[in-house]
């Protein structure tokens, strides 16, 4: 009697098969994830890389599907692989903290000892005096890259605890304050030291 290969057993149809498209599902939606957040922050060249393993490992798990339409737990295995992969590719964007971010802080406190922080620590920022419903605030702008959101989050809490603040996305900005290296310049207006590019 001629012994049943083991892609033909049971083992293998009912385990192996919907656990391999389970986990090749998790990477592939994993990926998706990356890719779509790479986009929409700027990372460009990240995307066709995701990309192009994202769609190979697809096709892989599809592959796997179209061979055992009769078996339901390969369409379990699918769809609870695209759930699980949803999940964990949100977890690895926020690790990832890919892209860049706008910081608006609004204050009707000075804000001067906030941007004297920023100051030290080279990030670039925009101060603006301004109206607010209730009398003066003062407005402070800045762009950062998103890994460093929750050090301007501190800066925030410590210096102008009753501040508002708001964080939004940005897709690209001409230029950056830092990380290039930095040649302070005195402007006679501004109570500190201003920065700009080293030429």
């Amino acid at each position: 009697m001629m012994e049943q290969p083991f892609t033909q057993s049971a083992l293998f149809i009912w385990v192996i098969v919907p656990l391999l498209i389970f986990l090749a599902r998790i990477v592939d939606v994993s990926l998706q994830t990356i890719r779509i957040v790479s986009i929409s922050r700027g990372v460009r060249w990240l995307a066709p890389l995701v990309g192009f393993f994202e769609v190979l490992i697809w096709l892989l798990a599809i592959g796997q599907i179209m061979k055992r339409v009769s078996h339901p737990v390969a369409y379990i295995a699918y769809a609870a692989g695209f759930a699980a992969g949803t999940a964990i590719g949100q977890a690895i964007e926020q690790r990832l903290s890919l892209g860049m971010v706008l910081v608006r802080v609004i204050t009707t406190a000075s804000s001067r000892e906030f941007r004297q922080r920023l100051h030290e620590q080279k990030f670039g920022f925009t101060h603006v005096p301004a109206q607010g419903a209730e009398g003066p605030v003062e407005l402070v702008f800045t762009v950062i890259r998103r890994q460093h959101l929750q050090q301007v989050r501190e800066m925030v809490r410590a210096t102008l605890p009753d501040a508002f603040y708001s964080v939004e996305e940005v897709a690209g900005a001409s230029e950056h304050v830092y990380p290039a290296p930095l040649r302070p310049r005195r402007d006679p207006a501004f109570p500190f030291r201003l920065f700009s590019k080293r030429k």
